[in-house]
């Protein structure tokens, strides 16, 4: 009798476990130890799961509280190029969904649990970028949210330490931001044989003039072309470096008329083109990048035949 009872006992713990077991794998737990500590972790990394925000794997993220962003910071990465971060390094997303002009953020409460805001309060722009590119917006919690260019910043929840980006790309509308706004991008490949001073086509101003080093070329509307004079001496020389003399063999696409060397206020020697002195901006720092533009409602890049592009008329 005793050995039945034992069996049928010990038939019954093993059906129990099995049962157990099956239970805690339907409902996602896992046993270490023979403790039941929890839920699985969802798989990181996520790329969207075609809903309306693009969720991710963190649709059932629960709320971050909002960290202040602080001094904004940059990391150049060979997949994405220059991504914009907060002081502890963490990247920061734009939503296509929202918009810039007039800023709105479309991110709701629920999407808000994946893609928390980035407060406005404290935040100190990325060095290069003008701190006017700052602004805010409120969000669907009520959050002051920081803007750069009109754009809403967020973080994403399943980003986990600094240099994560696994939010680039999901649901096919949020993408890592850069250090003015807009959709971080690598930079292109510059020819092997740029000429000292040339021309490529940027995507927002059009045709502009680029040094060999492939930097944007500006112009000053406090100079004047006849006489040729600058007025910029002093700190704004050393923010905005006059552009050394360049052979007109060794341009290519520029003006050749009014091309020309001026001696400088402080003993230097400056080119022209079309008689009006240009410059680079100390606050590029890279090829493709047109921070100096609209500085101070003086500064703008310079076109092929010396204009300022997207000057007032």
């Amino acid at each position: 009798m005793n050995t039945w009872r034992n069996a049928s006992l010990v038939a019954t713990a093993a059906a129990l476990l099995a049962l157990t077991t099956a239970c805690g794998q339907d409902q996602g737990y896992q046993s270490q130890g023979g403790q039941t500590v929890g839920k699985a972790a969802p798989a990181q990394g996520g790329y969207g799961n075609g809903d309306a925000y693009g969720y991710g794997d963190a649709k059932d993220a629960g709320a971050t509280k909002a960290k202040p962003a602080g001094q904004l910071a940059t990391w150049d990465s060979k997949k994405l190029g220059e991504v914009l971060t907060d002081s502890a390094g963490f990247t920061m997303y734009r939503f296509d969904k929202d918009t810039a002009q007039p800023p709105k953020s479309n991110c709701d409460d629920a999407c808000l649990k994946a893609w928390p805001v980035v407060p406005a309060d404290g935040a100190k722009a990325a060095p290069g970028v003008d701190q006017s590119l700052l602004g805010e917006v409120t969000a669907a919690d009520g959050t002051k949210q920081l803007t750069i260019d009109g754009w809403p910043m967020y973080r994403y929840a399943m980003d986990t330490k600094p240099g994560d980006a696994k939010g680039q790309g999901v649901g096919g509308v949020w993408y890592a931001a850069g250090p003015d706004g807009k959709k971080a991008s690598p930079a292109a490949a510059l020819p092997a044989d740029l000429a000292g001073l040339s021309t490529r086509k940027d995507p927002k101003l059009g045709e502009i003039v680029v040094d060999k080093n492939g930097m944007t070329v500006y112009r000053f509307l406090k100079d004047s072309a006849w006489p040729i004079k600058s007025n910029c001496v002093d700190t704004c020389a050393e923010n905005w470096p006059a552009v050394a003399p360049v052979a007109k063999n060794d341009t290519k696409g520029i003006l050749k008329k009014g091309f020309m060397t001026y001696n400088r206020p402080d003993g230097g020697k400056q080119q022209t083109i079309n008689c009006w002195p240009v410059y680079t901006y100390s606050g590029d720092k890279k090829p493709g990048d047109t921070n100096g533009q609209g500085v101070g409602g003086t500064w703008y890049a310079a076109s092929p035949e010396g204009k300022p592009v997207g000057a007032p008329k």
